[in-house]
């Protein structure tokens, strides 16, 4: 008996490995991918886009004399509109407190169409993006078409900076707000996140049909993210924003764009100009991919005795689930 248990253990054992090893295939996969794929903003053939919003500073002769730069996205609205009666209370603000976001509201507005009129006299891809926030998304969708006036060849983005419903737009209402731009104009925005978040999106997909099915403007801040890919639905990026102010300082920079400060966002294509201007405005959504398989259980179950009328049950069960998009191993850093 004993020598039957002991052979049970060991198919346990090797049946373990063999799903160790199955599990972490594409992880080992990803890991020789990033490494052919590092640093990608180094190679020239990628092209690169600019996006910014109203108090970044830019120099455009010398922004654009870098001829990688193909593109040009900026902010255009943030959250639900503002409603500018000065005649009394404003939510509790002052008159003065009043006309002075109105001023900037104003100045903000024709920095935007005046960046747009710039940048396309320029031969830039041009788009706009809204700052999703709490509050009714059918709402906010109108108050980005109305501000940023998209033409068809210009792309939408949906910015959604994290999970916090009370700082920014829920989920469910990102869905709803995608939808509402589809209805208005015949075409997806792009979702705009960081990591963890389209992580939380991809592996809880059936959730979010839309959301999930939306080319992805990835933002993360390092030197691959090959590891990090596919991702439910997503095979690749839309665009990767890889620079910032969170990793580019005086003394080190992923890569510098004259005639702008630090602050400035950079993002790299995942391919040339030609791919990036053909899935520019296209608005469409991706392919679905089929769930992950239900649970599958596997259950061993032995005797072992000792010869003097005193027996062991022995039960084994392991399970074979959906593994987490992140191993501990390759966890956020």
């Amino acid at each position: 008996m004993t020598t039957r248990c002991t052979s049970l253990s060991q198919q346990l054992i090797a049946l373990f490995a063999a799903l160790v090893v199955i599990a972490l295939a594409p992880h080992l996969a990803r890991g020789a991918e990033g490494k052919r794929d590092m640093a990608p903003w180094r190679k020239a053939e990628r092209a690169l886009v600019i996006d910014a919003y109203e108090l970044n500073m830019i120099d455009w002769e010398a922004m654009t004399a870098d001829k990688r730069i193909a593109g040009f996205i900026s902010k255009a609205s943030d959250g639900l509109p503002e409603v500018f009666d000065c005649s009394g209370e404003h939510k509790g603000d002052t008159v003065n407190h009043c006309r002075t976001m109105w001023r900037k509201y104003a100045v903000s507005r024709e920095l935007f169409q005046t960046r747009r009129m710039v940048a396309r006299a320029k031969g830039l891809l041009w788009g706009a993006y809204h700052l999703g926030r709490p509050g009714n998304p059918v709402d906010q969708a109108n108050h980005f078409l109305d501000y940023a006036q998209p033409r068809a060849d210009e792309a939408m983005v949906l910015d959604i900076e994290g999970l916090d419903s009370t700082q920014f737009m829920s989920l469910e209402d990102a869905g709803i707000f995608a939808g509402h731009i589809k209805t208005r104009t015949g075409r997806y925005p792009v979702l705009y996140t960081n990591h963890v978040t389209a992580r939380f999106i991809a592996e809880n997909r059936a959730r979010y049909p839309i959301l999930s099915r939306l080319p992805l403007w990835y933002a993360r801040y390092r030197p691959s993210i090959a590891e990090a890919f596919p991702m439910g639905n997503w095979d690749r990026t839309w665009l990767w924003q890889f620079s910032s102010d969170a990793n580019c300082g005086r003394q080190r920079c992923p890569y510098r764009v004259a005639g702008t400060l630090s602050d400035i966002d950079v993002n790299v294509a995942p391919g040339t100009l030609d791919a990036l201007k053909a899935d520019w405005a296209k608005g469409d959504l991706l392919p679905e991919k089929p769930l992950p398989p239900p649970v599958l259980l596997v259950s061993a179950r032995g005797m072992a005795g000792s010869g003097a009328g005193v027996a062991l049950d022995l039960t084994t069960t392991a399970s074979i689930a959906r593994l987490p998009m992140t191993l501990p191993l390759l966890a956020e850093r």
